[in-house]
Formats: structure tokens, sequence, C-alpha cells
């Protein structure tokens, strides 16, 4: 009789992966380079250290190194969380009523509540080693800042951190876990920084954007001598330290001898998704094996589905290294719908490559049926769901219903990437009935599109 697999598949200790892997070190096509939005040179590791960690701007430059060592005091540290278990969702498949095997990765054992301490506490590592006094940053739904601000008190660093002011205000007590930690919050845009003052002035009464909150962390790193900034998505460097979800996502599967079918992650600056697909991604790359890719975004921000592949600001403020993504333009600010997370204009220029080369799927669904899916997955596996985990539920129990019209048994691995006990003003809306779908026109994208900057743009 086959050995039945555990609902919970668990590496030890000593199976926690000791190296990040850098998909970009097996693709042919390598990701655009940071440009400077001046004359459009490819920016040097000089010129980007007064703005990061000078060894995070080695990793982030790097395209060839297919694995990087861990550093021991962030193993170390890996270790009061890590591994984490994948889980056989047997309730949820016995409720849909599918032939389809589903697997988790569950990322939200932590104070933090998500997969963001992954990076967090190795951007604080490189931070405390370079003599820094204190970082800055930006945060949407409030994971990234939690994360980082856990990280910082763990180093003794200072913390700054300029908090989307929609998800500010209907997340207070994400706010408090952070001052708890040490970390100063501010809602952005806000009145401490020219560029916040500047957005608040062009756009008044807005609730914010990850890119208005960028550009003003940016600012205050840059004119506070010895604060370096740091991003919680998007770069290369975060997708390489991300990567240790995917690589004990292949260790457990391996354990059971399970292959999957489909890998799905939720798509905002592309660190949920990067770090989970990527180990798998470059087994493809290396023609190892075959498996398809599903990208979810919000219908509220679809930088993937109705963005453009194109060179542009990171930031609203425009004073940030141009990437090459696809991007709905920096001057777009997407409705305060409720995944915080998922509010980025942009991608992670990784991920923007291997999607216009074909690698994987991209997805948009709307906040309605995000929170019915995260209602029906909490009821069948007992854990409630982050907004921005559960756009990868979504597409999960889609593509198992699919297998249950066709009686076709595939596996579906996905992320759940953290929790979602600090988003219960979201469930009560979606509960009241009062939660809406927004989904920007096509005269919005165009208006952002239109604004692109010339430089590497044909």
């Amino acid at each position: 009789m086959k050995e039945k697999i555990p609902y919970k598949i668990y590496l030890n200790e000593n199976e926690i992966p000791t190296q990040w892997y850098n998909v970009r070190a097996d693709m042919k096509n390598k990701p655009a380079p940071l440009i400077h939005p001046g004359d459009g040179h490819a920016l040097t590791i000089e010129e980007m250290n007064p703005i990061f960690c000078e060894e995070l701007n080695k990793q982030e430059l790097d395209n060839e190194t297919r694995f990087f060592d861990i550093p021991e005091p962030v193993l170390e540290f890996y270790k009061m969380y890590r591994p984490s278990p994948l889980v056989r969702a047997y309730f949820l498949e016995r409720a849909l009523g599918t032939p389809a095997k589903i697997y988790y990765k569950f990322e939200g054992n932590n104070t933090s509540g998500s997969h963001k301490l992954n990076s967090s506490i190795a951007q604080a590592y490189y931070a405390k080693a370079q003599g820094l006094k204190g970082v800055t940053t930006e945060t949407g739904a409030g994971q990234w800042g939690t994360a980082l601000s856990m990280a910082c008190a763990y180093f003794k660093l200072d913390c700054k951190v300029y908090m989307v002011k929609v998800s500010y205000e209907q997340k207070p007590f994400r706010r408090e876990v952070m001052r708890t930690y040490g970390a100063t919050v501010t809602p952005s845009p806000s009145n401490t920084t020219n560029i916040g003052k500047k957005i608040l002035a062009d756009h008044p009464g807005t609730g914010g954007s990850l890119g208005c909150a960028i550009s003003e962390a940016v600012e205050t790193a840059v004119s506070t001598p010895g604060y370096r900034y740091v991003l919680g998505s998007v770069l290369n460097q975060v997708l390489l330290h991300q990567s240790i979800i995917g690589l004990e996502a292949q260790a457990a599967l391996k354990k059971f001898d399970i292959k999957p079918d489909i890998l799905i992650g939720c798509l905002g600056g592309g660190s949920n998704f990067g770090g989970f697909a990527g180990p798998f991604l470059g087994e493809v790359l290396r023609g190892e094996a075959n498996y398809k890719f599903i990208g979810v975004e919000p219908a509220s921000c679809p930088s993937f589905t109705r963005g453009k592949f194109a060179y542009d600001f990171c930031d609203t403020g425009m004073i940030c290294p141009l990437a090459k993504m696809y991007t709905l333009g920096s001057q777009f600010i997407p409705s305060a719908n409720h995944a915080g997370g998922l509010r980025f204009h942009g991608i992670s220029p990784i991920l923007a490559q291997l999607y216009h080369d074909g690698y994987f799927e991209a997805r948009a669904v709307e906040q309605t049926a995000v929170f019915d899916a995260a209602e029906q997955f909490a009821r069948a596996e007992g854990i409630l769901p982050a907004p921005e985990s559960s756009h990868a539920i979504r597409v999960a129990i889609d593509e198992a219903l699919k297998c249950k019209e066709t009686g076709e048994e595939k596996t579906i691995v996905f992320n759940l990437s953290g929790t979602g006990y600090f988003d219960l003003v979201a469930y009560q809306q979606f509960n009241e009935g009062t939660m809406t779908d927004t989904i920007p026109s096509d005269e919005a994208i165009a208006e952002g599109l239109a604004k692109l900057p010339k430089v590497g743009n044909e």
C-alpha cells in the first residue's frame, strides 16, 4: 500500500538551505539593468552605494553567480522560524470535491506573519555589518515594515518606515507591532519630506501608494548620514533572499517524490512569487523539468495583464533609478483596495523578463472573488490568510475546480505567504457586503503609461 502523504511535510533544522539561489544565472535573457534617469547609462555599484548597502549592491548586479552563501548570523536567525511546513490541503480538497492534490507552503509562522522576514533579516545584517546607524523603507499592508522592524531590533538598528496611508489607517495594529519593535512609522504621503509635500499638493486626499512611500523613504535615506534605503520586493537581491521558500519547497516535495504540475503565487512587486517559483523556474530554464506557473495580481493594479514592458521609475516622486518592468506608470495610484502589499505600479525586472519570454502566466482577479476564496480556505484549513496570499488561493481553487470538471488529478502547489489576522477590517467589509471591486479604466491606464520616461524606451 502506497504511503499516505502526511498533512505537513517538515524539513529538519539541518535541512534548511545554506545558500540562496540566483535565478538570473540560469536565464538566457538577463533582466535589463537599472539605469540612470538622466542619460540612461547602467548604474554602477559606486553610484548605488549612497542609496543601498554595499554588499546588497553586489548581489543586485550579479547575473552569473548561481548560489550565494547565507551568512551564519542570518542562518541562525532563520532557525527560529524555519523551515516552514509544506502542507497537504486535504480538507480543502474534500470541500471542493476535486481530484486535484493541493499543497501550500506556509510562510506565516512568525510574528511578522509573512515571508518578508526572509529578506529583512538579511538586509539588516548587511546594514549592521557595514556599520550603519539605521535604515529607511516603505511598506504597503505592513508585513514588510513589521518584518524589517523585527530585524532591526535584532541587530540594534534604527528603522524608519513610511506606510501607505490607506493601510496605515486600515491596519492600526500592524502599525503598533512595528512601533513595539522600535520603528518610527509615518503615513505616506506625508508632510515630513519634500516629495511627500509635492505628492499631497498634486493628489489632495490620496490614500497613497507604494511608489509614494518609496520616494519618501529614499529621500530620507540619502539625506540622513549613516542611513541606507532597503526594499521589501522588486529588487534582484530580494528575490535572491526569498529563494529559500522555493528551495525548501523543492526539498519537501522531493522527500515524497511529489512532482507538481502547477505552481501559483501572488504578484505585487515580485518577492512572493519570485522567491517561491524561482528555484522551480531554474529547473525549467536548465531543461530539467516542465511546470505551469501562474502569478496572480489584483485587478485594481494589473501591472502584468494591462501594463507595458518598459523602463520606468520605481517611485512616484521619480528620484529612483529606472527599471525595465511591466508597469502601469509611476504616476498611477491604485484604488484603496485591501491587497495593501500588491499596490505597486511595476514588477521585478527578473519576473518581467521571464514573463516577456513566456515562462509563466499572469492573471488578474477582483478582491471580492479573492475574499470569497479566503473564507473558503479559512473554513477548510483553519488558517486566516492574508489578502495578498488569497490571490494565490483564488486561482488554486479555480484550477482545482477545473480538475473536478475534467477528472484530472493534477498536483497544485501555492505559496501561502502570510496570515490575515491584522486584516480584519477587510474581512468585516466582505462579510457585511460593503466591499466593492474597482478596476481601472482604459483611460486611467493610458494616462499612467503616457507619462513613462523617454530614457531607455523607444
